[in-house]
C-alpha cells in the first residue's frame, strides 16, 4: 500500500468537509420551513447537534491541515489565540 501524501490528506480532508456541509444542507430546508412561532422538534434538534458538530470537526480538521502545510512552508499568519476568531474590532 502506498504512503499517504500531504496532497492525499488534503483531498480527503476537503471531501470530508464537503460531505459534512452537504449533510447539514439536508436539514437546512427543514429548519427554513419551521413556523417562526412554533418550536423545533426534538429529532430535528438532535440532527442539528450531530450534523453541526460533524461540520465543525471536518472544517477544523481541514483548517488544521492547511495551517500545518502553510507552517511547513513558512507562510503562517499569526495564530488566533484571543478568542476573536480573527475578527478585528
Amino acid at each position: 500500500m502506498a504512503d499517504l501524501t500531504e496532497i492525499d490528506a488534503l483531498k480527503a480532508s476537503v471531501r470530508g468537509a464537503v460531505r459534512a456541509a452537504e449533510s447539514l444542507q439536508a436539514i437546512a430546508t427543514r429548519v427554513e420551513d419551521i413556523d417562526p412561532h412554533a418550536d423545533i422538534s426534538g429529532g430535528d434538534l438532535d440532527d442539528l447537534q450531530r450534523l453541526s458538530l460533524a461540520n465543525a470537526l471536518a472544517a477544523q480538521a481541514l483548517r488544521g491541515l492547511v495551517e500545518s502545510m502553510l507552517r511547513r512552508r513558512g507562510k503562517v499568519a499569526e495564530p488566533v489565540a484571543d478568542g476573536s476568531g480573527g475578527i478585528e474590532e
